[in-house]
C-alpha cells in the first residue's frame, strides 16, 4: 500500500462515530472542499462511509487504518446520521457517493476538471459514462476500466490511468478494496482525488434504478436496493450490529 501521506482529516469538522472521524460538512461545501484540493497538487483519498462501512472498520483493524488515511469520510447512510444525532451533531446531512459523482461531473461540464471512472462490471463503467455525457454535455470523462481485475495488476491498471491525468478518479470495486486500490496507486495516478463510489456506476448506467423521491424522502432507500438485490442482505445484517455497538458507547 503507497505510504503518500494526505492532509490531516482534522482540517475538516468532523464528529467522532466508532473511532472515526466523520465529516459534518453539507453536499454543498463537501462540493467546494472537494474542487479546492482539485486545485492543490496532493493526492487524497475520499471515503463516502455507510454503516456497514463503520462495522467492517471495527472487524477489520486494516480497514481501520484506511479510514484513517483518508481526507474526508462522509455521511453515506441513515445510520451513521443517527449516530451523528446522537453524538450532537444538530442537523447532519448525508453525502452520498452517487449524488458527489453526478454533482462533480456537472461541474466538470462547465470547469472542464478531468474524471476518470473505474470500476463495476465490463461494459457497465463505459455505459455510465456515456450517460454522463449525454446528461452533462462536455463532461470531461478522460476513460474508463472496469473493476474486474487483480489486485496484483493494480500497477499496470494504475500507468494505464495515469496517462489521462485525470484529476478525479472514482472506484467502484466494493469496500475495502476500492479505498486500498485508491491508496496503493495514488503515487502512478497522481489524481488529486481518489474516491470510492461503490455501486454508482450500476446507477448511471441503469443497470439499478435509484429508489422513488418518496422512499428517499422517507430515508428508505436500503429497503429498495434490498428488493432489487437480495443479496445485500449483508449489508442489513450489519445494521443491527451498528446500532448496537453506538448504543454501547455513548
Amino acid at each position: 500500500m503507497s505510504s503518500t501521506s494526505t492532509r490531516p482529516i482534522e482540517l475538516i469538522p468532523t464528529v467522532q462515530i466508532l473511532g472515526t472521524p466523520i465529516s459534518t460538512l453539507d453536499m454543498e461545501q463537501t462540493l467546494e472542499q472537494l474542487q479546492k484540493w482539485i486545485r492543490e497538487d496532493t493526492p487524497r483519498l475520499v471515503i463516502t462511509a455507510d454503516a456497514t462501512a463503520l462495522v467492517i472498520a471495527e472487524e477489520k483493524p486494516r480497514f481501520q487504518e484506511v479510514l484513517h488515511k483518508a481526507s474526508l469520510i462522509t455521511a453515506d447512510s441513515v445510520g451513521v446520521i443517527w449516530a451523528m444525532k446522537r453524538a450532537g451533531v444538530k442537523s447532519p446531512s448525508k453525502v452520498s457517493g452517487v449524488e458527489i459523482v453526478d454533482r462533480l461531473c456537472e461541474i466538470s461540464s462547465r470547469t472542464g476538471i478531468k474524471l476518470y471512472f473505474i470500476g463495476s462490471e465490463p461494459g457497465i463503467t463505459d455505459r455510465a459514462a456515456e450517460k454522463m455525457r449525454l446528461k452533462y454535455p462536455g463532461v470531461n470523462i478522460v476513460g474508463t476500466h472496469h473493476g474486474f481485475f487483480p489486485a496484483d495488476s493494480d500497477e499496470v491498471v494504475a500507468q494505464e490511468i495515469a496517462r489521462t491525468q485525470p484529476d478525479v478518479i472514482f472506484a467502484a470495486m466494493g469496500m475495502p478494496r476500492q479505498e486500498e486500490f485508491i491508496l496503493r496507486t495514488m503515487e502512478i495516478t497522481r489524481a488529486k482525488i481518489g474516491m470510492g463510489v461503490g455501486g454508482s456506476f450500476d446507477v448511471f448506467s441503469g443497470k439499478t434504478k435509484r429508489a422513488p423521491k418518496l422512499l428517499q424522502a422517507l430515508r428508505l432507500e436500503w429497503l429498495w436496493r434490498l428488493m432489487l438485490n437480495p443479496s445485500k442482505i449483508s449489508k442489513v445484517k450489519s445494521l443491527p450490529k451498528f446500532v448496537r455497538l453506538i448504543l454501547t458507547r455513548s
